[in-house]
C-alpha cells in the first residue's frame, strides 16, 4: 500500500507534537511534529511465485534445512512459536466491513473489576500530570505494555516521553486520558487476545459510522485526518487495549 500523508494537528491539542506511529522513532531522538504511517508492505511479485510442478521430480531441499522430528516441530525450541504471537495483531484496527457491528459501550460499571481498576489507575495517572505515574502500570518484560508496533529500545517512560509534543510528557498523558473517557468495545471474547479497547472505532468501518459517532470522532481527530484515514476505512490514531486480567496490553497508534 501507499504512504498515509502525514496527519494535521489535532483540533482538540493546538500543540499537538507526536508521531501517529510510534514504531518510526527512537526514543533518544527529537519528538516529531507528524509523522507518515506505513502499511504493511504487500509482497513482492518474486515472493508470490510458484515453484513449478514437475510429475518426474521432487523439491530437494537445499542442504542446511533445518530437520524436523517425529512431531514436525524444530529441534530447536527457541524457534518454536512464543505464547504472545497473536499480540501484534491484537494491536491493529479490527475492521472487517461485512461484519456485524461491535456493540458500544460507555458503561464503565460494566467493566470487569481488574479492567475498571486499570482503566481508573491509568487516568489517575494522567490527570496527576506527572508521566513518572505510568511507570507501575506499564509493568515489565513479557507482561509490558506494548507501546509500539515494533520494538522499542530502552526506557518505556523515556519513550513515551519522547512522545510527547511538550517538554513534560503532558500531551500524551492528556490524549491518553482522553481515549479512555470514550466508548469501548469488547473484543476477542475467550480468546487469547481478549482485550477492552478504547476508542471503540478502532473496530469500526470509518464509512459505517453514524453522524453522532463522527462527531465523537471529531473530538479526537481532525476532519483532515479522517479524510485520511478513509484511505483505508480504519481509525488508525491511539488506542488503548486492557485484558480482562487488568493488564494494560497496549498504547499504540499506526497499523
Amino acid at each position: 500500500m501507499s504512504i498515509i500523508p502525514p496527519l494535521r494537528r489535532n483540533a482538540r491539542f493546538p500543540v499537538l507534537a507526536l508521531a501517529l506511529f510510534g514504531a518510526m522513532l527512537v526514543a533518544s531522538g527529537p519528538a516529531w511534529a507528524l509523522s507518515e504511517i506505513r502499511a504493511e508492505e504487500a509482497p513482492t511479485a518474486d515472493s508470490q511465485k510458484q515453484p513449478n510442478a514437475d510429475s518426474d521430480s521432487q523439491a530437494v531441499p537445499p542442504a542446511n534445512a533445518p530437520q524436523l522430528n517425529d512431531d514436525s516441530q524444530p529441534d530447536d525450541p527457541d524457534a518454536a512459536e512464543p505464547d504472545n504471537a497473536q499480540t501484534p495483531d491484537v494491536v491493529r484496527p479490527q475492521v472487517d466491513p461485512n461484519a456485524p457491528l461491535p456493540e458500544v459501550s460507555y458503561d464503565l460499571s460494566k467493566l470487569p473489576p481488574a479492567v475498571r481498576e486499570m482503566h481508573d489507575k491509568i487516568v489517575e495517572a494522567c490527570k496527576s500530570g506527572d508521566i513518572e505515574k505510568l511507570r507501575p502500570l506499564i509493568g515489565s518484560g513479557n507482561e509490558q505494555t506494548q507501546l509500539s508496533l515494533t520494538e522499542i529500545d530502552g526506557d518505556p517512560i523515556t519513550f513515551l516521553h519522547d512522545l510527547s509534543g511538550d517538554t513534560d510528557g503532558q500531551e500524551i498523558l492528556a490524549i491518553l486520558e482522553m481515549l479512555l473517557e470514550t466508548g469501548y468495545v469488547h473484543i476477542n471474547v475467550g480468546k487469547p487476545d481478549e482485550a477492552y479497547v478504547w476508542p471503540y472505532f478502532y473496530a469500526m468501518p470509518l464509512s459505517r459510522l453514524d453522524a453522532r459517532q463522527r462527531v465523537e470522532l471529531f473530538k479526537i481527530v481532525t476532519a483532515g485526518d479522517y479524510e485520511d484515514m478513509k484511505t483505508y476505512d480504519a481509525y488508525v490514531f491511539y488506542r488503548v487495549g486492557i485484558t480482562p486480567q487488568g493488564r494494560w496490553a497496549f498504547f499504540v497508534a499506526g497499523d
